[in-house]
């Protein structure tokens, strides 16, 4: 599994997942927040991951140039990323237009009956 991930799973769950994840949900929370389009979010996590490739090579020894492993990590902060932007946008669309949306689910709201 750690060749697949081009680190050991505890730097990938510790660096990626944690600390980069963190980073990646609130990039695409301030992207929602200030109702810019979802590409802005992605952009944000694919250099998120440039980072955290850089990191995983400079303090772990990790490879730097692997485009499997940039793909792999970069996938796992879209995930967070968009996540979160889709969370806060459908918070946000409901609390700014509480008449025309109410929410329907985690990440999504509809008009509502007339």
């Amino acid at each position: 599994m750690s060749s697949f991930l081009d680190v050991p799973v505890p730097v990938f769950i510790g660096l990626t997942i944690i600390l980069f994840g963190g980073a990646a949900f609130m990039a695409g929370q301030a992207a929602a927040n200030s109702w810019r389009p979802a590409w802005n979010a992605a952009l944000n996590a694919a250099l998120l991951g440039l980072g955290d490739r850089f990191l995983c090579y400079a303090l772990f020894d990790g490879p730097l140039l692997t485009l499997s492993g940039y793909l792999i990590h970069t996938a796992v902060l879209m995930l967070f990323c968009f996540a979160a932007y889709r969370m806060t946008l459908a918070r946000n669309m409901v609390v700014q237009y509480p008449w025309l949306y109410e929410r329907s689910g985690l990440f999504g709201w509809r008009a509502l009956a007339s």
